[in-house]
């Protein structure tokens, strides 16, 4: 990974931004930036000087993988010394803290610590959209986290049948993504059957499937650090005509929606391309989510595709495409695959069929 290239067009975002030094702490970034996969750490980043704090229960692991930065070991809390360490610069500057990620806490200890010729400044999603353009190696990571995923599929399939909890199904699934290699699930695996599949993040539960119904199967791993996401629907016993055709127009919509991926169009373009399929086959007031989002080191990540996002997509993107339609007390539907920006079209990750399959 290109670390110090990050680390330089990180600072050229500062300066355009009038800040001096930028605090990094929420661990994604961190890792980002300078390769260091543990859970306390502080890097600030300045063109008089790159610093990563962290304590001593990481002294070996900073050694190994921290690149880009002078790595210091503190007694104190990683932020309190990167603060003590930027108040014995002198000189008035702006600290640029992460909007998101410091808390009010954080901003206190901030303020007492520092000298009053530093004034701290909030920045929003400043590394995030660093982020959203992917490197061809981090590509590479994704689709092998993507693969890895959707290889568990058919053992998946062969798991789910009646009078199984759900909790059962999400268990196995994540037993066999250890067996294969993934370092952890990219959030609590969603199994939902029958009338709760028509709860768009029904985790699994101990709720058992039904002898008929939906069965949502929302899934990913977490390889090398990077996060795969993935959604089919199955259907126990034999579907309806009412069910055939909700299950066809979501999978028309969500393939809309993929047509709809490409370099220069706006995420908003990409959710009302799948949207407007469902509203003219007269599903869309039960699709009540956004129809994507970007993934990387985090599960969800800017772009998010929905409605009023003026956001334009840009080739090495890496985005999810997934409506749904819920119907309450009845059951639901959604389909999901990651895509890769191209410039003509989306380079499709996810290999695994989309007919639906009844078991």
């Amino acid at each position: 990974m290109d670390y110090r290239g990050r680390q330089e067009r990180l600072l050229e975002s500062l300066a355009d931004q009038k800040i001096d030094v930028l605090l990094v702490t929420h661990p994604p970034n961190v890792r980002y930036l300078c390769g260091f996969t543990g859970s306390t750490a502080a890097l600030l980043l300045g063109n008089d000087g790159r610093r990563f704090f962290t304590d001593g229960r990481y002294t070996q692991q900073a050694k190994e993988q921290v690149e880009g930065a002078r790595v210091v070991i503190s007694r104190t809390n990683p932020v309190t010394a990167a603060a003590q360490w930027l108040g014995e610069k002198r000189g008035q500057q702006v600290l640029g803290v992460e909007a998101e990620h410091t808390s009010l806490a954080t901003r206190t200890a901030l303020s007492r610590a520092l000298p009053r010729t530093v004034r701290i400044r909030p920045v929003s999603n400043l590394v995030e959209r660093h982020r959203m353009l992917k490197e061809a190696a981090e590509i590479e990571k994704i689709r092998a986290a993507v693969l890895l995923a959707s290889g568990l599929f058919d053992h998946l399939v062969k798991s789910v049948r009646p009078g199984i909890y759900e909790s059962d199904v999400a268990a196995e699934l994540e037993y066999q993504a250890r067996k294969a290699g993934a370092d952890e699930m990219s959030f609590p695996t969603i199994i939902a059957a029958g009338t709760r599949s028509a709860l768009p993040h029904g985790r699994a539960s101990r709720h058992r499937i039904p002898q008929r119904g939906f069965v949502v199967c929302d899934f990913g791993v977490i390889l090398d650090g990077y996060c795969s996401d993935m959604t089919r629907t199955l259907y126990v016993g034999r579907p309806s005509e009412q069910d055939r055709r909700m299950y066809q127009a979501v999978h028309a919509a969500q393939q809309a929606g993929l047509d709809a991926v490409r370099a220069g169009v706006s995420a908003a373009d990409v959710d009302r391309a799948s949207r407007s399929v469902l509203r003219r086959a007269g599903w869309a007031r039960y699709f009540t989510h956004s129809t994507g989002h970007g993934v990387g080191l985090e599960i969800h990540e800017p772009p998010r595709l929905a409605a009023g996002q003026r956001e334009l997509l840009s080739v090495g993107m890496v985005v999810t495409v997934e409506p749904g339609a819920y119907v309450p007390e009845q059951g639901g539907v959604r389909i999901e695959d990651m895509v890769v920006v191209g410039d003509h079209g989306p380079d499709i990750l996810t290999p695994t069929s989309k007919e639906l399959i009844a078991i």
